[in-house]
């Protein structure tokens, strides 16, 4: 799809000024210039033109708000004072796949006072000797050079780090929330067995009590019969014995 085509399709539901991201990737440009992005675009924050058969980016008109420039895939090999002219709020551009073969050609880049980070991926100059320690001393305020920092530290999404940090610190008290009530279910249920021991003791010792008893009332009833059978029956006189009688006879 043609570029200019591709523009005009994007601003059917919005006006140029609601535009915060224009994403053109893969469209094809005339004469390798840029067509259809205008000042108009006054809110535009994300502008992506890969692979789009640019060679130069002097029809980029002044985008105060751009942050965000993917220029990657083109065939530029200089004309960079345009942007630093006109992009003066520029923190990202990528630049990867392009010409570029000297370090002289990315000297206007000083002026963009604001430009964090920059790719030169798949380009000739990444060849050079010293390549990187050039760039970061002609380019100061760079903090990452094709997702690197000068201490070869990787590069993370745009507030990436600090959201990353605070999520693993919500995980660590989630978990240590987690293995706090582990402990109080545990506690729960060495307590609740604690209780089913003393009842289960307080049955025993009840059973064995309960026998106990049972055994000795048993006893007592057995003494009570053999009482009850040695005792004369009520109205019934004692019997006397033959030697009682023998001593009435001799008195």
């Amino acid at each position: 799809m043609n570029m200019l085509k591709r523009v005009t399709l994007e601003m059917r539901h919005k006006s140029p000024s609601e535009i915060k991201e224009l994403v053109l990737d893969n469209c094809h440009s005339n004469d390798g210039k840029m067509e259809g992005i205008t000042e108009e675009f006054s809110n535009l924050e994300t502008l992506s033109l890969i692979n789009v058969g640019l060679t130069s980016v002097a029809e980029i008109p002044k985008l105060d708000k751009l942050k965000k420039l993917e220029l990657s895939d083109n065939r530029i090999s200089g004309g960079l004072e345009v942007l630093a002219e006109r992009l003066t709020n520029l923190t990202y551009l990528n630049l990867s796949g392009n010409k570029f073969k000297d370090i002289s050609t990315l000297e206007p880049l000083k002026k963009l006072p604001q430009l964090k980070s920059l790719d030169l991926f798949n380009c000739e100059v990444t060849n050079l000797a010293d390549y990187k320690e050039s760039i970061f001393n002609l380019l100061p305020q760079l903090t990452y050079l094709d997702g690197f920092d000068i201490d070869d530290c990787e590069a993370s999404d745009s507030d990436g780090e600090e959201d990353g940090v605070e999520d693993e610190d919500e995980e660590v008290i989630e978990s240590e929330d987690f293995e706090e009530e582990e402990d109080e279910d545990e506690e729960d249920v060495v307590a609740e067995e604690d209780d089913d021991d003393d009842d289960s003791e307080e049955d025993e010792d009840g059973e064995v009590n309960g026998d106990v008893d049972s055994e000795e009332d048993e006893e007592d009833e057995d003494e009570e019969d053999d009482d009850e059978e040695s005792s004369p029956a009520k109205g019934e006189k004692r019997k006397r014995d033959p030697e009682d009688e023998d001593e009435e006879d001799d008195d």
